[in-house]
């Protein structure tokens, strides 16, 4: 598909399968440009963030909720 460039090694193991799993998920794609062409409307219709906005924004994100059990316990 494109993706492996020979080793992949163990620090990288999560942003290989990531890209992996993205192109095969658009492989039959009609579109493919569309994405693409969506993150530029975005970056332009959205008003750029300073680095001290974004990292003040970094620091106020709520803690992730336990996951729950399902089923019987």
């Amino acid at each position: 598909m494109g993706t492996h460039q020979g080793a992949v090694s163990h620090k990288h193991l999560g942003y290989y399968l990531d890209e992996f799993t993205f192109r095969f998920n658009r492989r039959r794609s009609k579109s493919r440009g569309k994405l693409f062409f969506r993150l530029a409307q975005q970056a332009v219709a959205v008003a750029p963030a300073s680095y001290d906005e974004i990292v003040q924004q970094i620091g106020r994100v709520a803690p992730k909720a336990k996951p729950q059990a399902v089923g019987p316990t």
